[in-house]
């Protein structure tokens, strides 16, 4: 199994709000910090399409004719910010794991019924 990268609600809220505050222009920079940590292929894979998506956005808005028609161009953004926004607080981050606690004996198991501790012969 790959590695875990487990995440507070904080921690994930603090990459939400990268996101929404950059207006998407730095929605790779969360995405670069999991594949890294993790180096799944998954996690390189949606690196990756979050980096073509600011590559092809910002060269769709530079190309289109600069008329105030760019209402499908927005509406991807916000589409995307949407999926990142789910994907950093829900899909992305494993779970905590439960901590043991740290007081306290294991417990002993109990002898077998009716043979003495120590009675090596099952007779």
């Amino acid at each position: 199994m790959g590695k875990r990268l487990e995440a507070g609600w904080w921690q994930r809220f603090a990459w939400v709000a990268l996101v929404w505050v950059s207006l998407g222009l730095l929605i790779w920079v969360p995405f670069l910090y999991i594949a890294i940590r993790r180096n799944r292929p998954a996690d390189w894979c949606a690196f990756g399409s979050f980096v073509l998506y600011e590559i092809v956005s910002m060269s769709w808005s530079e190309i289109l004719p600069h008329d105030d028609s760019k209402a499908g161009l927005g509406l991807i953004a916000i589409l995307t910010l949407l999926t990142a926004t789910v994907m950093l607080l829900f899909a992305e981050f494993d779970k905590k794991t439960p901590r043991q606690p740290h007081y306290g004996a294991a417990p002993v198991p109990a002898p077998h019924p009716g043979q003495p501790y120590g009675y090596p012969y099952g007779r």
